[in-house]
Parts: structure tokens; sequence; C-alpha cells
């Protein structure tokens, strides 16, 4: 693959729109189907990604095409300052290429510039994206659960 074709930055809120499109490209198909026709829930949503003082947001560049983005953040903790993937994605149409992969290099290479000492992320185990980041050396927390408890 030619990395010479892409470019890796740093991002921030004045990105949003970009984000937003490729955000929703992927995140309606299959396997999540996630409804993001309220554009005011998105923007917030994004927002709230890429516009707090911990934020860190990279993307992935085609160009002038944005093809992947990690929305996070750093916290701190007593192993270290990591790094918290809050969402990861890459275009539809060019997933199976290893852009992914690429991308998930570039964004490693950064922390480690950043000093950071851990990136942490949450998935469903039943999506594709799940074997994905364990092939590229995620593992799963043994004693961790994710809880969520619906208000009504």
């Amino acid at each position: 693959m030619e990395t010479e074709r892409f470019c890796f930055k740093k991002l921030d809120e004045s990105a949003i729109a970009i984000i937003e499109e490729l955000f929703v490209s992927v995140f309606s198909k299959e396997p999540w189907n996630d409804d993001w026709s309220d554009e005011k829930q998105l923007h917030l949503y994004i927002q709230d990604l890429t516009g707090q003082s911990n934020s860190l947001t990279f993307g992935l560049f085609e160009g002038t095409e944005l093809i992947g983005v990690s929305m996070g953040h750093i916290k701190h903790w007593y192993t270290g300052t990591e790094y918290f993937i809050d969402e990861l994605c890459v275009s539809t149409a060019k997933q199976g290429q290893g852009i992914g992969t690429l991308f998930l290099n570039m964004i490693e290479k950064a922390c480690r510039e950043l000093e950071l000492t851990h990136i942490f992320l949450l998935t469903e185990n039943d999506v594709p994206a799940y074997e994905f980041y364990q092939k590229r050396g995620f593992y799963r927390l043994e004693n961790s659960v994710s809880l969520a408890k619906e208000l009504n």
C-alpha cells in the first residue's frame, strides 16, 4: 500500500462537519444500523467528543477526503496517561484494504510520541470490529464489564 497518499493529522472542533458526514455514513449501515437522523443530537455528540479540553481526535485523509476518524480523550490514571477511544471508523468503501490497520498504527505512533501508555476502547463482541482489534494486539480485559441503566 502506498502510504504516501494518506495524510494523518490531529483534528479539532473545526472538522465537525466532515467528521459527522463520515461517522453517519459508517455507523448508519450494517452491522451497527445506528439512527443518527436527529442532526442536533449528532452535532452535540461529535462536539462532546472533539471539543473538550482533554479531547484527542485523529483523522486519516486520502487527498482532501476524510476516510478515517478516531475520537476520544486523554485520561490520567495511576498506571500512566491513556488514550480512550470513544469512536473509531474507516469509510465503508475503504474497509478491507488495510487502511484500518494503517490508521491504527499511525494512532499508536502518535500516542507514543505524546508519551501515552495505553489505548483503551469498547466494542461489541458480535461485530467484525471485535476480531479486527484482537488481530491488532488489543485484548479483552477479563475483569472488566460495561454496565448501563436506562432511565425512564
